[in-house]
């Protein structure tokens, strides 16, 4: 995985840059998105529900940063394995 600090002028450099290649596949449209949502990375404002959070692991029986993993993969929410439990 890599980390990459932009300015927002670069950010959006980088999506025109990446939206002038024409047909894009699952790779680059996904870097896209990734574009798109890292506008919203350094807002201060910005917070997770950590109430939800915790009920959600507490629910599933995993760790507060698998839920937080799980809802930035679009929300789909891993069910416990009961072999992993025993």
């Amino acid at each position: 995985m890599w980390t990459v600090r932009l300015t927002d002028p670069q950010r959006d450099a980088l999506q025109l840059l990446l939206a002038a290649q024409g047909e894009v596949g699952p790779s680059l449209t996904g870097a896209l998105e990734a574009l798109e949502l890292a506008r919203w990375d350094d807002l201060p404002d910005a917070e997770l529900p950590w109430d939800t959070v915790v009920s959600l692991a507490a629910l599933q029986g995993i760790g507060e940063a698998d839920v937080v993993w799980d809802l930035a993969a679009g929300g789909k929410l891993r069910v416990r394995d009961e072999r992993r439990a025993a």
